[in-house]
């Protein structure tokens, strides 16, 4: 059983009771009946959020505002989380990791040579490399070549950095991910968005019926002793 049923059921039964007790009748049922009151209020007015009653205006607000809400998720995603600032700072975050430094250090330069003398060895200069002592001789070459190999690395590592981290790169990605919220929202119907924001934020809404009904209650337990005091004198 829900929290707003159990709240109806007992302000109804504190009624119920109030009605037929012989002691604080007055005070029993007056408590009760403002309870109710109180709950089934609360509950009309979560009810009327997400569902439309004839005749009653402003009820349905949800579904009739869907096209707020959409704009409001939007606007949550895109100037809540992806900002510009956010997204060059998720950039510079990882810019490091992209450091020719970093990269360079990464790279087996070892290996690298040796899949380079294997090349040699096996292509037309292998024979004529074979008079002069054969792969062994290339060794000779190892230091200045790997030098070599970690500035042209460093150089290839340094125009893709410039070239990715842009401004531009930066824009293009927020419109990209404007056009992706806008595909998605377009797909919503008034009772998806309902359905949406029901889930969210329905269950915790059951706590207005809980608390209407104690408060109602708790008025209803002043009005029904202030009366009988009044009427005592």
């Amino acid at each position: 059983m829900n929290k707003n049923r159990s709240t109806n059921i007992i302000a109804l039964l504190l009624m119920v009771g109030g009605y037929y007790s012989p002691f604080y009748s007055n005070i029993i049922f007056t408590t009760g009946l403002f309870s109710l009151a109180g709950g089934v209020t609360n509950w009309l007015a979560v009810y009327m959020l997400f569902d439309k009653i004839p005749l009653i205006y402003g009820s349905g607000v949800i579904p009739n505002r869907f096209e707020d809400f959409k704009i409001g998720i939007k606007k949550l995603i895109v100037q809540e989380f992806f900002t510009e600032e956010r997204v060059k700072n998720f950039f510079a975050e990882y810019e490091n990791l992209l450091s020719p430094e970093n990269i360079a250090t990464k790279v087996d330069y070892e290996e690298v040579f040796e899949h380079l003398k294997d090349g040699i060895v096996e292509s037309s200069f292998g024979g004529m490399l074979a008079l002069v002592g054969g792969k062994s001789a290339l060794n000779v070459l190892k230091e200045p070549i790997i030098e070599k190999l970690k500035l042209v690395v460093s150089d290839v590592i340094d125009n893709l950095k410039t070239d990715a981290i842009t401004d531009n790169i930066t824009t293009d990605l927020l419109e990209k991910i404007e056009g992706i919220i806008d595909t998605r929202l377009n797909e919503l119907t008034p009772e998806m968005v309902k359905q949406i924001v029901q889930d969210m934020i329905r269950h915790h809404l059951g706590w207005l019926v809980v608390w209407g009904g104690v408060f109602g209650g708790i008025i209803g337990l002043i009005t029904s002793i202030l009366n009988t005091s009044i009427s005592l004198f």
